[in-house]
């Protein structure tokens, strides 16, 4: 069952990578849960089918990193980028796209949030298993307010864009 507009977002543990020691974490990666993240805060979350993919480095991450303070602006206290993948690779990738103190990288390996959420995506037949589907979402106080999700190759409702228009 895929969540909707409406749901609280099931807990679970999201891995960010840390390369400095800061607020109490250590450096590589550090487990969060969701329930603990999200609790008091209004947060804009996207998630991407991979980190270093096409669409995702040229368009989607690139859009949040440029929007952070209009987000930001807006009342968005955090913004998260969510992938099947492990802390490593986000934490290089986020290096990459510059999105220190801009976007929160996090990493669902295993995909067991990915699937609480019912937003998996089956991309075995491409080599790359069980991914994300492409989506947005604006939590508050771990509920979703706004979800955008996106049709099997598409990128047209998940963008910054889209989510600064529905603040």
């Amino acid at each position: 069952m895929t969540i909707k507009v409406g749901d609280r977002v099931p807990d679970g543990t999201l891995t960010e990578f840390f390369d400095t020691e800061a607020g109490g974490c250590s450096v590589g990666p550090n487990n969060f849960q969701v329930a603990d993240l999200v609790k008091g805060k209004t947060i804009a979350v996207f998630a991407v089918p991979g980190a270093f993919t096409p669409t995702c480095s040229a368009k989607h991450l690139p859009g949040y990193v440029e929007s952070a303070q209009a987000l930001k602006d807006k009342g968005v206290d955090e913004i998260w980028c969510v992938a099947v993948n492990d802390a490593f690779v986000m934490g290089a990738w986020g290096r990459e796209q510059n999105t220190a103190g801009r976007v929160r990288m996090f990493a669902d390996g295993s995909a067991h949030w990915t699937r609480a959420l019912g937003l998996e995506l089956d991309l075995d037949a491409r080599g790359m298993g069980v991914r994300s589907q492409r989506y947005s979402a604006l939590l508050q106080d771990g509920v979703v307010k706004q979800l955008n999700i996106e049709a099997p190759g598409k990128f047209e409702v998940s963008d910054a864009a889209t989510m600064l228009s529905q603040i």
